[in-house]
């Protein structure tokens, strides 16, 4: 009996712990998946996953806290949630559903989108495989057996089979290559725009290149796509696979990389100075507004196939360079030079080179050229509907055109002329050149001519221009030399003209000096009159003066001489004084140291004074007798003069 009651323990015992074994505890950072071991309905007939209670996967799955589940027939696998980043996407791929169109590359997910409830992504409609929808940031409580979520950081997944991981994988490595864990993200500083190529939804029609823009009105809530986040709106719309027209321009856009990729280009700028001729590689056949006699081409409006007849202004433009292309035309003048190694600023020419020539002498220079051309803008887009380009234009037609111009000139030239007319060659030239270049659309402004010069090794050329410089500095010397006479001439007139004034000058200083000379000498003339009177009345009174006292001192000596015993007495003592003192001055013994006597018998004296007395006496007497004569008649001729003059004095008185 114990025993039995101990087994009976034991049982219930296991089947408490069996029970209790029911009780499952799911944390709230995870989800439980579970499984169905076995059940009445059997097993699922069709599909993965267990709808309608079948052994297998559940659809439910268990969240955080304590569920209870029948032993044995449960078994329950936790799983994390699901959590996609801030400014992260994740991708899903379904593993049971409905099969894809042969038409469709992702999943349709118009109704069946709430991925956690999988009992209505089956009811929806759901298909399997990868799906267009994408998860945005947040955390999901997902049945990882349905579905598996692809983030940049891992696989979310609860693993089957060791092929599939592999599989899902390489999905999850094509997604990273297109950079399709981040949304597409196109800054307004970078002017660059996002050019969509779509991967799903039907194809485009034979002959087309380009998908139209189809559901771009945001009023339309049933077909609006968003910019291609939201694909199945964008199917719904009318969409196409392939490069789409439509563009993203700056923003933030949640795009499935596995439903459309982005390229981004930068956006088409119209700088200043130029127009941009569309050429649309897309759109409806238009009509073409050329007109009849222009036939070169069909001009549409704007949007149509074909070159626009409206060119764009300068600014930027979101155009989608794969559905046409821009033509930039400039609308400022340029040049094209027809000179090797050397281009203008648009590169147009540089596939020119000089023109060659044949002159009329058989000479066979290079002529480089230099044209300066301006495009109307609204004829641009002409001048592209005709040629394409600009460099085509200058290549095909204004090269041969211009050259074959300047050939013919130099035809009807020699050397010598093609240097001496240059101007007058280039004049001609722009006037008649102007009318070939309208009939291409074109204005000519001016035709530049520069110097013609020899080909390679060839020194004929420089020969003759040698010998034009020779002559032209001969000319010059021979109009130097001739200017250098008449600079000779002119300046001897001018020495001569200076001289003339320097003489009239003089003479002018002359006639001053003069003048000024002749009135000094009129008032010294008048000063000597006056100093003469002056002189002369102090010389009348001197002279008055003068002959009073010598006609005192004449008579006083008349008679004194009288009182001596007359003139000769006079005579001989003057002489005698006059001896006395000639023998003082030569300092000569008056008594002589030896004195000579004579015989006192002969009765003669002194030697000396017998001689001194002879001679004295002899001479004295003369004199005397002379003196006499001549003084007596001085005297009385002076004395007459002053009394004659003492005589008018008292007259005049």
């Amino acid at each position: 009996m114990e025993i039995v009651l101990l087994i009976g323990l034991v049982l219930a015992g296991i089947v408490l712990l069996i029970l209790l074994s029911g009780i499952r505890f799911i944390p709230n950072t995870r989800i439980g998946i579970v499984e169905k071991r076995f059940g009445f309905k059997g097993s699922v007939k069709s599909g993965f996953i267990a709808l309608n209670g079948e052994a297998g996967f559940q659809p439910k799955v268990l969240r955080g806290g304590l569920h209870y589940l029948m032993p044995i027939q449960y078994v329950v696998r936790l799983v994390p949630l699901v959590t996609i980043p801030q400014g992260k996407m994740g991708y899903i791929f379904a593993r049971d559903g409905k099969l894809l169109e042969p038409t469709q590359a992702l999943a349709a997910n118009d109704v069946a989108f709430d991925f956690q409830d999988v009992e209505g992504f089956f009811k929806n409609g759901g298909q399997r495989g990868p799906q267009r929808r994408v998860l945005r940031e947040g955390t999901y409580a997902i049945n990882l057996v349905q579905f598996i979520v692809l983030t940049d950081e891992r696989a979310y997944s609860m693993p089957l089979s060791r092929e599939e991981m592999s599989v899902i994988q390489g999905m999850a490595n094509v997604i990273a290559e297109r950079g399709g864990f981040v949304p597409v993200i196109i800054k307004d500083t970078d002017d660059k725009i996002g050019i969509v190529t779509v991967h799903d939804g039907p194809s485009l029609a034979q002959g087309e290149i380009i998908a139209p823009v189809t559901g771009d009105d945001p009023k339309n809530d049933e077909t609006y796509h968003n910019k291609f986040q939201d694909p199945d709106k964008f199917l719904r719309a009318g969409g196409f696979r392939g490069r789409q027209l439509q563009v993203l321009v700056e923003g933030t856009y949640y795009v499935n990389r596995l439903f459309a990729t982005i390229e981004v280009i930068q956006k088409t700028i119209i700088e200043v100075g130029n127009v941009g001729v569309v050429v649309s590689y897309t759109g409806a056949a238009g009509e073409d507004l050329s007109g009849k006699e222009y036939r070169h081409g069909e001009l549409v409006a704007r949007g149509q196939r074909g070159v626009w007849e409206e060119a764009l202004l300068p600014g930027k433009y979101a155009f989608n360079t794969y559905a046409g292309k821009v033509v930039p035309v400039p609308t400022t003048n340029f040049i094209l030079k027809w000179i090797r190694n050397q281009t203008g600023a648009h590169k147009f020419d540089e596939n020119l080179s000089e023109v060659s020539l044949i002159t009329k002498d058989a000479f066979e220079p290079s002529l480089p050229l230099s044209v300066v051309v301006h495009i109307d803008y609204q004829k641009a887009p002409l001048v592209v509907q005709r040629f394409g380009d600009i460099k085509r234009l200058v290549e095909q037609t204004l090269d041969p055109m211009v050259a074959a111009y300047f050939k013919n000139i130099g035809q009807t030239r020699t050397l010598i002329q093609l240097l001496q007319e240059r101007s007058d060659i280039q004049r001609i030239a722009s006037e008649e050149m102007k009318e070939k270049f309208r009939h291409y659309n074109l204005e000519l402004e001016e035709v530049l001519i520069g110097t013609p010069s020899s080909p390679e090794n060839d020194t004929q050329i420089e020969t003759i221009l040698t010998q034009l410089r020779s002559r032209q500095i001969a000319a010059e010397q021979i109009e130097t030399y001739d200017r250098q006479e008449k600079a000779a001439v002119k300046e001897r007139e001018l020495r001569e003209a200076e001289a003339r004034a320097e003489m009239q000058t003089n003479m002018t200083q002359a006639e001053l000096n003069i003048e000024i000379q002749s009135n000094q000498g009129k008032a010294d003339y008048q000063k000597s009159i006056q100093q003469a009177a002056q002189i002369r009345a102090l010389a009348e009174a001197e002279a008055e003066k003068v002959a009073r006292i010598g006609i005192a001192q004449a008579l006083a000596t008349e008679e004194q001489v009288r009182a001596y015993g007359g003139p000769q007495f006079q005579v001989t003592q003057t002489v005698l004084n006059r001896f006395a003192e000639a023998i003082q001055q030569s300092k000569v013994d008056v008594v002589p140291r030896v004195v000579v006597g004579a015989d006192k018998e002969s009765g003669s004296g002194n030697i000396m004074e017998a001689l001194l007395a002879m001679l004295l006496s002899d001479r004295f007497g003369a004199l005397s007798n002379e003196a006499q004569g001549k003084r007596s008649e001085e005297a009385e001729q002076l004395r007459s003069d002053i009394r004659k003059s003492m005589t008018t004095k008292t007259e005049k008185k």
